[in-house]
């Protein structure tokens, strides 16, 4: 159904073919002050100029010009002057309530002369003359016209709408605009204190002393709260809240706009920032206006000498007047359900901060939810923090204590936050007793070390025997941050005995491929960019040179689990020649569910070892292994 609103759009501004969701219809009509003539294309003669009662006629203002006239005002709009007249149009009186209406024509002499001088300037002013937040003297009583011009080319006069504008007169110009408009002489403050309607808002205003802000001149806009919207919230919400004074003032300004936002300047979405310092989006559905979305106001463009107000029949809650589980959204639904479930929302302390680390619905598989309930449970511990830290405060190598008392390390890349062995999606928050950030993996703090791992694991005893023979078995065993790409068994398959003893010999060449094979750092799936070259310092001095090429980043993190270190396991072919000038070539092939990280290096050993590349020095690469944390440990 069309709501047979009309947008003017000029050479400035033109409007899209969907206003407030609704398909328009575009037709073409001359430009102010020029017209058609039979047999002639677009609109080549220049019409004939009027004054201004007369320019009514011209814009089919009838209903106007009619009550100009028998208002007496006529005659001054006929003679000598300059004037600006926001004249309603037909439909516009139409809308205007019976009552007053009929008041106003009876009264013919004063209240109809009145309301129309209201309507006036005493001087021309076109619509770029008309600057936001404008205070126009009007006719009556030098009371102010309230201007709004919006980015999107609405102009508003006290929040009506412009709809025909710049339609020069001989001793003005006249604006069609989309409704009556009334005196204006109140603030926001007095509108609240006499509507009793919004005696709780009233209550809480003054409790925190806003209520005289709302006094002072400003530009503002309220979505204000009716009692009911009050009333709608759980008791122990309410009680909360009006016990909580940061809490509740972080509420009310929540409410609250530095910008005056009438309800015609309002073509589709658009996010605004509260005083409280985060967003809202104020929409419109057809003729309704929308807050978040969702149809709310129940009164629109209550305005004011300060701002203007629309009630709304709901509490709009910011993150920070939030609870930490209420932090949750639907992304985070299985997480929230299970916390409930397993009692360990119940278990945290009404006064006591927390964080939350939520994993996405996605990472709670069929596999995940068939694990024994009370094992579920201590893996969930790990997801909730005894403090609340906000994303800002996290810092690369912080331990963060869980409510099971375990500690998670925290790792800073250029373009990702990681905790352990997962890394933070964008969505975090603050509220008022705890922190939200969202996880892409199930998270478990590191108990071990890689020394242990690839012992137990049993594929890996050619590499821990170099290890040992090179006097470096402790660097698996002692505390630090390290990642490991390690040679499984399978990897020296076609290396012969003899060349292994040859480098067995060697201690200095065998420590340098060793330590090649370490880097300095913990580098989670996450950590490493997409699609371009990340350099990694090796132990040995060299750099590693890694592409990181797939899209998915959370099954390769559960392979770097370790509480020294982080391990790539690589299984394929590695091949060793070495000649008398200690010259090796390898080529190690691994692959990790989904994962390809290429390698290319070339380095010097005191000129005597060179690593050369297969391929005559063009590429080597290394593919991690199809195995999951489950077959490493």
């Amino acid at each position: 159904m069309g709501t047979k609103k009309k947008y003017f759009s000029t050479c400035r501004n033109w409007y899209q073919g969907a206003i407030c969701g609704k398909k328009a219809t575009v037709l073409y009509e001359c430009c102010p002050g020029y017209m058609k003539l039979e047999g002639m294309k677009g609109c080549p003669a220049v019409a004939p100029i009027d004054n201004v009662y007369g320019t009514l006629g011209l814009v089919k203002a009838i209903s106007t010009q009619e009550y100009s006239h028998i208002s007496k005002l006529r005659e001054e709009i006929e003679g000598s002057g300059s004037y600006t007249f926001f004249a309603p149009s037909n439909d516009a009186w139409d809308l205007l309530d019976g009552e007053v209406r009929s008041a106003l024509v009876s009264n013919v002499n004063i209240e109809l002369y009145n309301a129309l001088h209201y309507h006036m300037a005493n001087k021309r002013l076109q619509t770029k003359d008309l600057k936001n937040g404008l205070v126009v003297d009007s006719m009556y009583n030098d009371l102010g016209l309230y201007i709004n011009h919006y980015s999107n080319g609405i102009v508003t006069v006290n929040c009506a709408r412009i709809i025909h504008g710049n339609q020069v007169a001989t001793n003005g110009v006249v604006h069609v605009i989309d409704r009556v408009i009334t005196a204006v002489g109140n603030t926001i403050q007095d509108v609240i204190e006499v509507d009793d309607d919004l005696t709780t808002l009233n209550v809480s205003f003054i409790f925190f002393c806003l209520l005289d802000k709302l006094g002072q001149p400003g530009q503002y806009t309220l979505f204000a709260p009716t009692n009911d919207a009050f009333a709608k919230l759980d008791s122990d919400v309410l009680q909360r809240l009006m016990g909580d004074k940061g809490v509740l003032q972080a509420l009310l300004n929540f409410h609250m706009l530095n910008s005056v936002q009438c309800s015609e300047g309002i073509m589709s979405g658009q996010t605004f920032e509260t005083l409280e310092g985060h967003n809202i989006e104020i929409g419109c559905d057809g003729e309704s206006l929308t807050v978040n979305g969702i149809k709310m106001v129940l009164k629109k463009d209550i305005v004011t000498t300060n701002g203007v107000i629309h009630l709304i029949d709901e509490v709009l809650m910011p993150d920070s007047a939030k609870q930490v589980m209420e932090l949750l959204t639907p992304s985070q639904s299985t997480f929230s359900d299970m916390v409930s479930e397993l009692g360990l929302s119940a278990a945290m302390e009404a006064k006591a901060e927390y964080t939350l680390l939520a994993p996405l619905n996605s990472v709670f598989t069929d596999e995940v939810m068939a694990i024994d309930q009370s094992f579920l449970k201590m893996i969930l511990e790990n997801h909730i923090l005894k403090e609340k830290i906000t994303l800002g405060q996290l810092y690369n190598g912080q331990r963060l204590e869980t409510i099971a008392g375990k500690f998670l390390r925290v790792f800073i890349y250029r373009t990702a936050v990681c905790i352990e062995n997962s890394c933070l999606v964008r969505g975090s928050k603050e509220g008022s007793n705890g922190a939200l950030h969202l996880m892409k993996t199930l998270m478990k703090p590191a108990e071990t070390t890689m020394f242990q791992i690839l012992t137990n694991n049993g594929r890996f005893k050619i590499f821990l025997s170099l290890m040992e023979t090179a006097g470096l078995t402790d660097l698996l065993k002692q505390e630090g941050e390290y990642t490991l790409f390690a040679p499984s068994d399978e990897a020296f398959a076609g290396v012969r005995d003899s060349d292994l003893a040859l480098l067995r010999g060697n201690m200095n060449a065998l420590r340098t491929i060793l330590l090649y094979h370490f880097s300095n750092g913990v580098f989670i799936g996450g950590g490493l960019e997409t699609g371009v070259t990340n350099l990694l310092k090796s132990l040995q001095g060299n750099n590693l040179r890694v592409l990181h090429v797939s899209p998915n980043l959370s099954t390769f993190n559960k392979a770097v689990n370790i509480r020294n270190h982080g391990i790539f396991q690589c299984t394929t072919l590695t091949r060793f020649r070495i000649s008398q000038r200690l010259a090796l070539t390898f080529d190690i092939y691994c692959f990790n569910l989904g994962l390809i990280l290429y390698l290319a290096f070339k380095f010097d050993y005191s000129n005597v070892l060179r690593v050369i590349f297969k391929d005559h020095e063009k590429k080597s690469f290394l593919k991690i292994n199809h195995k999951t944390i489950h077959d490493l440990v």
